[in-house]
């Protein structure tokens, strides 16, 4: 049993910390991870819950494989209603932190009510207590986690905290743990901050031991770790780009949504690539990047660790952003650069550290400016308001908004709600590139009709990693599809969106499913877990939790209505790549979409369905 069958409940309102056991009958159900904390979340808070008032819950969630030998087994996600869509929010974080707790003893962490004082919660194997975070209150993530390394007296101590955008309830404020890893989409950061709970630092030595077949579960992982090494993508391409490999290759295609997705094609994007990331060289000689970086128990190390070049930009960067830190990801660098027309690398690795150091989602950030830039340019908003000039391309107005959204200061506060709320402000909501209020990733949905319906479909809102069909319209894998075709799609992107739901649920690295299938993953949950864990059960797992997130959100007032995308993407045809003159062809899949899920022509889970899934 990979479980600790433990979870620790705070509750802030009364200041105390309980043990209690773990459900397993839901753990049976559910595996972990997302999946399990999904089902305590939506059985203990009503759907309509604002979700920054005391009633809504926030809970950290480790999986059963986290914290093992498992190949990326370190992660863990923070699952709440989200304040950004209004909807089930489920964010998921590598590093360190996730292991840790899972060595502590718990699989989880439930916090409920609002404590009257800033506090943080300390936990030292099984022993845990809230603590005055009276000092720490308006520090970054940076000062937080060394604040609390030093006064424990503990360098292995581990950090999850939020900065000054939890604090300051910007909607789209992360949860960064390690400095530089960060459970960063829905806004979970906000929802933390609106409990007054500043950090969580947890320090475990008892290990994770239980595992239902040693013999089994060693031959299992040894197994996949050599898949990983020989995979081209998660042996060689993501260890020497990281994610960034995809900047140059998703725009020469026509994917890449530039200038708040009025373009396609980023004429800059070479500048900001991987490749740039590499050869660009500061005045001293050095490189832009410094080396790669693994999360706990990973063989890929997709990470990347850069330095800023002080004497580059105009900003007056601090010191600790001049040696190495975190550097940029593929999605990172595109929100800051392609969707605001800005090709200045170093503008967009100080841009990416501000968010890393008060905690906010680059994404977000990114796309909101992008929003907030073509407001500029149409004239609807002016200089004065926003504090600044901000044109499409100005390195200088997309560092100056960071800093301020980051510190709550002027029109910082406006771009901190997000651009669904910014451009319904200013008379023009058609222009926030956003599905159930989360903005827009890194590819575009009229080049990719796959992810075109992956947008529209998801339950946290625009995301990628919910189904990642770029897999195979891109890459191939598993199968080769044409992009710009429907037919298909709605079939291979449900089987996307359960096998991602289980895997978000194990405690695992979505990018493992770069080289590994769930025949990979089958034998490592099996010898690892009591129960029967077939393949079919596996995936029937997958598809109960996705049925699961869609009742929360409809309970909480989404409809078949907000399954859509922004007019652009369905009108606005691209101008440029391999999809010239194409839109989202979204009608074409949505109806086969909603057939093969066994729910009703409005997006309701059937009857016959729920029955099926034991919901």
């Amino acid at each position: 049993m990979a479980w600790t069958r433990k979870i620790l409940r705070v509750n802030l309102t009364q200041g105390n910390c309980v043990s209690e056991p773990l459900n397993m009958a839901w753990a049976a159900a559910y595996l972990g991870q997302r999946g399990l904390a999904s089902k305590y979340l939506v059985s203990e808070i009503d759907p309509k819950v604002d979700p920054l008032a005391p009633e809504n819950k926030i809970i950290y969630a480790t999986g059963p494989l986290t914290g093992t030998m498992a190949s990326t087994g370190g992660r863990y996600s923070v699952i709440t209603k989200g304040p950004l869509t209004g909807v089930i929010a489920c964010s998921n974080s590598g590093g360190f932190f996730g292991a840790e707790l899972k060595s502590a003893g718990w699989d989880m962490i439930i916090v409920e009510g609002k404590s009257p004082r800033p506090v943080y919660l300390h936990i030292e194997n099984e022993q845990a207590r809230l603590l005055s975070a009276d000092d720490l209150w308006g520090r970054t993530v940076w000062a937080t986690e060394g604040t609390l390394k030093k006064r424990h007296q503990d360098p292995l101590l581990r950090v999850s905290s939020i900065g000054r955008a939890g604090e300051n309830q910007v909607l789209f404020a992360a949860i960064v743990n390690d400095l530089h890893r960060a459970a960063g989409r829905s806004g979970v950061g906000a929802v933390m901050g609106s409990k007054n709970l500043k950090a969580i630092a947890v320090r475990g030595t008892l290990g994770v031991g239980n595992i239902a077949d040693g013999k089994a579960f060693m031959a299992a992982v040894a197994a996949g770790k050599k898949v990983l090494a020989e995979n081209a993508v998660t042996g060689q391409g993501l260890p020497t780009y990281g994610t960034q490999v995809l900047m140059n290759v998703i725009n020469e295609m026509g994917a890449s949504p530039t200038r708040n997705h009025r373009d396609v094609q980023f004429e800059g994007a070479r500048k900001i690539s991987a490749e740039a990331m590499h050869e660009k060289r500061a005045t001293d000689g050095r490189t832009h990047l410094v080396t790669n970086q693994a999360c706990f128990g990973c063989t890929i190390a997709c990470g990347r660790i850069s330095r800023i070049d002080e004497t580059h930009f105009s900003v007056d960067t601090k010191p600790q952003y001049w040696g190495a830190n975190g550097g940029l990801e593929y999605e990172a660098a595109w929100a800051l650069g392609n969707a605001n027309g800005v090709d200045d690398l170093e503008a967009l690795q100080y841009a990416n550290l501000l968010c890393n150091e008060d905690g906010m989602d680059p994404i977000s950030f990114g796309a909101t400016v992008g929003a907030v830039m073509e407001l500029y340019e149409l004239g609807i908003l002016s200089e004065d308001e926003i504090g600044l000039a901000a044109p499409f391309g100005s390195a200088e107005a997309l560092c100056r908004l960071a800093e301020m959204t980051a510190h709550g200061e002027g029109f910082g506060k406006v771009v901190g709600q997000g651009s669904k709320r910014l451009c319904t402000r200013y008379g023009r909501p058609d222009l926030s590139m956003t599905v159930k209020g989360q903005e827009f990733p890194a590819y575009d949905g009229r080049a990719l009709q796959g992810m075109a319906l992956a947008y529209a479909t998801s339950n946290r809102g625009a995301c990628h990693l919910r189904g990642y069909m770029v897999s195979s319209e891109v890459f191939g894998i598993p199968i080769k599809t044409d992009p710009r075709e429907t037919a298909g799609k709605p079939e291979l992107l449900k089987a996307f969106q359960d096998a991602t739901a289980t895997v978000d649920s194990t405690g695992l690295c979505t990018f493992t499913t770069f080289a590994w299938t769930m025949n990979d993953i089958q034998p490592q949950i099996q010898a690892a877990c009591e129960g029967d864990w077939s393949l079919e059960s596996l995936l029937r797992t997958g598809e109960r939790i996705w049925n699961l997130e869609r009742d929360f959100n409809l309970a909480a007032g989404i409809t078949a209505k907000d399954d859509t995308l922004p007019p652009r993407l369905l009108n606005e045809p691209c101008q440029t790549g391999a999809s010239k003159g194409m839109v989202a062809e979204l009608g074409k899949m949505l109806p086969e979409y909603y057939s093969l899920r066994g729910w009703t022509a409005d997006g309701v889970p059937t009857a016959a369905t729920r029955a099926r899934l034991g919901l």
